[in-house]
């Protein structure tokens, strides 16, 4: 009979996380010779030896020094690891840690050796509460900062080298860069707390939890790109004063900026030094090693701004899943200036020159970088540089006020977008981009086509199930539908469902949405119609005025299919999130069936697929200033089996080179451009998917052949 296992002990969780966290730093350094971990690049960085004993001496001095009659390993090495506490006596200036040759390499890893020792001896005793098991957490954490600090300052060192030596064969990451989003996250602000409560580890800068007020803003759903700050520079920003603070721009000439920190021009264009060595600078990832004065001048140059850290941190509260790479990549400038928060208290004993004491001139970062040890971050945690620093890995997520109108804010989405989707080496763009007015008609002309069958398939289903799950909604329910479009199923559900006690469309396009909404007032004058513009994959709540009553999402036409299965989980989670307990959902999905009949509804034999295609270039053409030929990019329609989806294309029949702006792209002839993906789905991969996002499957209707399906969902 198996043995019940044995829940660890807070001594032993104690152990385990002090070995884990102590493992990463000599894995770091593995690989590195000792040349390269006694030099330091500049004042401002250490030696990797420094950071090595360092650390090991900070919890020899923080919690084994603590006991009455404690000797010391070795007291010559105080005035060698002491940052910056004054309390502990003379230290050795920071800019000439590169001097110290003695300890050896050896010295350092056996003196750590012997700290952790003791500390596993420590360990074993059990830590004390309050204070003691503070300053423990407190010494892990900082162990942990100095392990992006090690990478940071690794950096920086292999850049002065003439070789542009690869400290590392891959960048160490705690996960994989996450795909853009596009577009804005919207707030409304008002009063709100920010700042770490009483449960958890907390550095003392991020307390105590305070009230502050805040005005209607947006967030940036991404990080900016490299190929956004290319066209800064082409644009001459580090040569236009207007863009700058007066610091920042005496910095920019005393030192010579022209770009971000190890960014070189070359003959192939700009490169830039990673810790696997100098690389071509991809213009889709996140732009990197930009001081504040850069970024602010960046975000002037963008008609932006940069958030308030109290902006971001109610963001990273509200609605993380609207954001890409919030926390993984890079730490991102705020406008705000690191000072205590009111009623701030620094941490008892020597501890309290961790953080207090550096309250002055510097600016705060949030957010968490690729090199952040994973879990270390969260959206209460306060870093703070001085604003000309760039060697660390920090990027910028612009800022504005107010609700971001749609028309801007997808011009700037749909511009990213198009930067980001033709610089893959596969080149892809989301189709939510084919619904402008001549795309969204084309459409309407789609579903009426004797090939495509989802759309009367769909109504028909919804016809005959909409009466019974009607009766599931409860008095005064809310129908809340994503992507509306032209809401005509929607009717179809207002009929069954005479009680409701109000419809909120959201669409992303403000015409379509509000000649649907006048229709819809039209047919339904005693209906309250709450109109909301928006991407349905950035919820946000209803309008209050809705009323308290059960939430109904509503989410028809397969839409869920043209979503990756990671965002298809995301857009689910967030709509359980935002419509709340005992809410219930409508999807749509398409099933799988013959590929001759799935091929045929997306080809169909008049072309007006096609058209609808080929719209999304005339589009960019239109709102970019691009310079697509869309004649000549053919149509294609594919049955992926392996993932069972269908694909739509843009193949060019011949080279050619597309521009925005200052920026080309290339084009060899059949190459092509993934415009949509259609997933088609069984039962049982539903039920999946709405089980990972939180969603009971309570009920789910197949219609008649070629069949197309309805699940209900509950929270």
């Amino acid at each position: 009979m198996d043995q019940p296992v044995r829940a660890p002990t807070i001594i032993e969780q104690d152990a385990a996380a002090y070995r884990r966290v102590r493992a990463r730093l000599p894995q770091l350094a593995v690989g590195l010779s000792a040349e390269d971990l006694a030099a330091q690049s500049m004042p401002e960085a250490s030696p990797g030896k420094w950071h090595l004993g360092h650390v090991s001496w900070f919890f020899e001095t923080m919690i084994l020094a603590a006991r009455p009659g404690y000797r010391a390993v070795d007291e010559r090495l105080t005035p060698l690891f002491n940052s910056y506490y004054e309390a502990l006596g003379e230290r050795v200036d920071r800019a000439a840690r590169g001097l110290m040759s003695r300890p050896s390499l050896a010295e350092v890893m056996a003196y750590r050796d012997e700290i952790d020792r003791r500390m596993e001896a420590r360990l074993a005793e059990g830590l004390n509460g309050g204070l003691e098991r503070y300053l423990f957490e407190l010494a892990l954490n900082h162990e942990q900062q100095h392990q992006e600090l090690f990478l940071m300052d690794v950096l920086n060192l292999m850049s002065r080298s003439k070789l542009d030596p690869a400290a590392y064969q891959t960048e160490p990451r705690a996960g994989p860069v996450q795909d853009r989003m596009g577009g804005w996250a919207s707030f409304q602000g008002g009063l709100t707390e920010i700042g770490a409560g009483d449960d958890g580890f907390a550095f003392d800068n991020e307390r105590p939890k305070h009230k502050v007020w805040l005005e209607p803003f947006s967030l940036a759903a991404d990080l900016t790109t490299n190929a956004d700050w290319i066209e800064f520079i082409d644009d001459g920003g580090y040569r236009r004063a207007e863009f700058w603070l007066s610091d920042g721009w005496a910095r920019v000439k005393a030192e010579g900026w022209t770009a971000p920190l190890y960014w070189r021009e070359e003959a192939a264009g700009w490169s830039v030094m990673t810790l696997a060595g100098r690389r071509p600078v991809d213009p889709a990832a996140p732009v990197r090693h930009v001081s504040f004065y850069e970024a602010d001048a960046f975000a002037r140059w963008s008609g932006r701004r940069l958030s308030t850290e109290a902006e971001w941190e109610h963001a990273a509260r509200t609605d993380q899943a609207a954001f890409s790479n919030l926390t993984g990549e890079v730490w991102q400038w705020t406008a705000s200036a690191y000072a205590p928060y009111p009623g701030f208290l620094p941490t008892e004993g020597t501890a309290a020159e961790y953080n207090g004491k550096f309250m002055a001139n510097q600016m705060v970062l949030r957010g968490g970088a690729f090199a952040t040890p994973e879990g270390h971050a969260r959206p209460s945690y306060r870093n703070f540089y001085y604003p000309h620093q760039r060697w660390m890995f920090v990027g910028v997520r612009l800022a504005a006020d107010g609700a971001q109108i749609e028309e801007a804010g997808a011009h700037d989405a749909f511009r990213q977008d198009m930067i980001e989707g033709l610089s893959r080496r596969v080149k892809a763009l989301p189709p939510k981009w084919f619904y402008d007015a001549e795309g969204s008609r084309l459409f309407e002309e789609i579903t009426r086509l004797p090939e495509y069958y989802p759309t009367r398939q769909e109504a028909a289903l919804l016809r005959r199930v909409a009466p019974e799950w009607a009766e599931r909604f409860g008095p005064d329910a809310v129908l809340v539908e994503l992507g509306s479009g032209a809401s005509e199923k929607t009717r179809i559900v207002l009929d069954a469902a005479p009680d409701l006690a109000a419809y909120v469309p959201i669409d992303i396009s403000p015409s379509a949405l509000n000649e649907a909404a006048a229709r819809i007032r039209a047919a339904y004058p005693g209906l309250k119609v709450l109109p909301v513009v928006g991407d349905f994959e950035h919820l946000a709540p209803p309008p209050a005025e809705a009323g308290p009553g059960r939430r109904i999402g509503f989410f028809p036409g397969s839409t869920i299919g043209n979503l990756t299965p990671e965002a298809a989980v995301a857009l689910l989670r967030s709509a359980r999130q935002v419509l709340g307990e005992g809410s219930q959902f409508i999807l749509g999905v398409d099933l799988v069936k013959s590929p001759e009949v799935l091929v045929a509804a997306y080809d169909d034999a008049q072309g007006v697929t096609a058209a609808f295609n080929r719209n999304l270039l005339v589009r960019a053409n239109r709102d970019l200033g691009m310079d697509f030929e869309p004649e000549a990019f053919e149509h294609l329609a594919l049955w992926n089996a392996e993932h069972s989806r269908m694909e739509m294309h843009l193949r060019a029949t011949r080279p050619m080179t597309v521009h925005l702006g200052k920026l080309a792209f290339r084009f060899a002839a059949g190459e092509a451009i993934h415009t949509e993906s259609s997933r088609k789905y069984d039962e049982a991969s539903v039920k999946a998917l709405a089980q990972a996002a939180g969603w009971g499957l309570e009920a789910f209707a197949i219609g008649e052949d070629p069949a197309v399906a309805l699940a209900l969902l509950v929270a």
